[in-house]
């Protein structure tokens, strides 16, 4: 029986463990791939507060684990097939052991959907990003590809304007799924090139990315866009949805699009159960917003189990 067991060690999940740990609940976090979550890929993070110099994503991971098992929270890697939230002591239930808890959060997060083109894992970190916010800067005066076509490939098309200078817009359509009034900002931005009714099929390159391979959707024709001979390599960008990971919770918890629903407090519809992070309804998705994701959670969950507890 433990008091807190949170489901997913990205950001949000130990930011919640480090809390829950620290108010003296016996605390367990789970996760069945790495600890990190999307940050585990990064290899610079520059815009966490406070973050040390160079700092990559597996370094950060590793002193936010450090500092939640300093504090006596367990972290255990484990598949979760299967949750009970029915009763007031719920049932997170693994391959291996059921964990009881009196309170659970969810923290399971949100996945870029991928192009799943040849090259694209591989160079992921090494010129292949799901993250404008994150990465803009390192492509400063380079030139940049991104891809999609809905309100999200556009808004970071028109942020990366501010660093790359010149960044072209892969779509596969010639129609966008975007508001109209983004799509004419868009089009306005004399930094924005589209590219219509392409799709990449490959990303190449020897050790950092530096041409990308293109197919005509009406045609069939290929054609090949490399990187600038003085810049050696470019940046793609690819904004082709999330998809959050919450399969395990559909209908036993409420739901939009795919995300879970809570409040400024993180609460759920559930009583005793909380969400953080990328995998709830919210604006922003980042490292910064997930850990403050996984802080509400944890102390509002302890108040919850004080009330509810002897």
């Amino acid at each position: 029986m433990y008091d807190l067991v949170i489901i997913g060690a990205g950001p949000a999940g130990l930011a919640a463990g480090l809390y829950g740990a620290r108010a003296k609940m016996k605390t367990l976090v789970l996760e069945k791939e790495k600890k990190g979550g999307q940050i585990v890929v990064t290899s610079e993070v520059e815009n966490y507060p406070g973050s040390v110099e160079n700092a990559t994503g597996p370094s950060l991971t590793k002193r936010f684990a450090d500092q939640v098992e300093h504090f006596g929270a367990e972290i255990k890697k484990a598949n979760v097939k299967d949750i009970n939230l029915d009763s007031k002591i719920k049932e997170v239930i693994c391959d291996d052991e059921t964990y009881k808890a009196k309170a659970v959060i969810l923290a399971t997060g949100a996945s870029p959907r991928k192009l799943g083109c040849t090259g694209e894992k591989e160079f992921t970190g090494k010129g292949v990003s799901y993250c404008a916010t994150c990465d803009a800067d390192f492509f400063e005066d380079f030139e940049v590809i991104v891809v999609g076509g809905g309100d999200s490939a556009l808004e970071e098309a028109m942020y990366l304007t501010k660093f790359a200078r010149k960044v072209y817009l892969v779509h596969r359509k010639d129609t966008f799924k975007a508001a109209k009034s983004i799509v004419e900002k868009a089009q306005a931005n004399d930094k924005i090139e589209f590219w219509l009714n392409k799709e990449i099929i490959e990303i190449k390159g020897d050790g950092i990315l530096e041409s990308v391979l293109l197919k005509d959707t009406v045609t069939g024709e290929t054609s090949e866009y490399v990187a600038d001979e003085d810049d050696g390599t470019m940046g793609v960008f690819i904004f082709v949805g999330l998809i959050p990971q919450t399969s395990l919770f559909e209908g036993k918890i409420n739901l939009e699009n795919g995300y879970i629903v809570t409040d400024t407090e993180m609460r759920t519809n559930i009583e005793g159960v909380y969400a953080a992070g990328d995998v709830r309804v919210k604006t922003l998705r980042q490292v910064v917003t997930a850990a403050a994701d996984g802080a509400i959670a944890a102390v509002t969950a302890e108040k919850y189990i004080d009330e509810h507890f002897e």
